[in-house]
């Protein structure tokens, strides 16, 4: 079995690696079905031939649609692209530090702007991380930023619609929190976007995911004011001073400004409907910041398999189904 230090490294690497469909089927089938036995998606059954002709599997058992590819079952079914444009795709969204847009990943691949953007939004869709984020415990900082574009730059009945107050308004909330010492020995981030900035809503969120006990260190923000009941609550006031020894929140401060600077540089606008993807993209990068670019697109590689997202679900014409 090919090992891990035979897979390219870098974006030119990976660019003549798949460029062989033969190796880039290989690579697939072996993310896909580590053991080396391939199941058929549907019912599961290992009963499977290899068609070579035509490079796909057909299932020995009796049911609808026997006949599959490498790509059913995965964020890649339905669409016609051959696996090197996919996989290149996946490098560039997974290791470019402030993000894709669509326009560039149309010119670097030679696809529409359009199949563009549905190919990011199903990469992120990989990159989303499938756990509760629940369980955090040690040294946990807390914060909330709002994400939208500034009332100065919005047509004139735009920001009559939207601009009625001050602060966040017209503006997604969106609450993160950083635990100092994550999985690999380094600060990692999970996020979620909330209705609101008001204590039942922060409050009740630190206390689902953050384990009683913990060192939860916010800003003087009032909606964290009731922590200390059940952590060992750190306060900073950004008004006086923004560090005082371990008390601060510096680490998901940093995180902000990568966030915004990928949204406000390369996205420019992004619909509150698709937001929550965007977090997913970013916080994936964040999290792996310390590997390789080789083992950050395998790892995105890895998880592709039991996602789909179709057209008509991505724009909001179609609810997806639960899982």
């Amino acid at each position: 079995m090919e090992t891990t230090r035979h897979y390219p490294e870098t974006l030119v690497d990976a660019i003549r690696y798949f460029a062989d469909s033969d190796r880039a089927l290989d690579f697939m089938v072996k993310l896909r079905w580590p053991d080396g036995v391939v199941r058929c998606p549907r019912c599961g059954s290992d009963g499977v031939t290899f068609i070579a002709s035509r490079r796909l599997w057909q299932c020995h058992e009796r049911h609808e649609r026997r006949q599959f590819t490498v790509k059913v079952g995965t964020i890649f079914e339905d669409s016609p692209l051959a696996l090197d444009k996919w996989l290149t795709a996946i490098w560039m969204l997974a290791n470019s530090k402030n993000g894709v847009s669509s326009y560039e990943l149309h010119r670097s691949i030679g696809v529409t702007q359009k199949t563009a953007w549905f190919m990011l939004h199903r990469i992120r869709l990989a990159m989303q991380d499938s756990g509760t984020h629940g369980g955090l415990s040690g040294q946990i900082e807390v914060d909330e930023t709002f994400i939208g574009g500034k009332a100065r730059f919005m047509h004139q009945d735009k920001r009559a619609a939207k601009i009625k107050g001050t602060g966040g308004m017209g503006k997604v909330a969106v609450m993160g929190l950083l635990d100092r010492h994550g999985p690999d020995g380094h600060s990692t981030v999970a996020l979620k976007i909330v209705p609101n900035t008001r204590r039942s809503t922060l409050a009740a969120e630190v206390r689902a995911r953050v384990e009683p006990g913990s060192e939860v260190f916010t800003d003087a923000l009032m909606s964290y004011n009731d922590l200390e009941a059940d952590y060992v609550h750190g306060v900073i006031d950004h008004a006086e001073k923004y560090v005082e020894g371990t008390v601060h929140t510096n680490g998901l401060e940093n995180f902000w400004s990568l966030l915004k600077r990928a949204i406000k540089g390369t996205y420019v606008s992004v619909e509150p409907f698709h937001l929550f993807r965007y977090l997913d993209e970013e916080a994936m990068r964040f999290n792996t910041r310390k590997v390789v670019d080789g083992e950050r697109f395998r790892r995105v590689a890895r998880t592709i398999s039991g996602r789909r997202l179709t057209y008509k679900q991505l724009t909001g014409k179609e609810v997806p189904l639960p899982t």
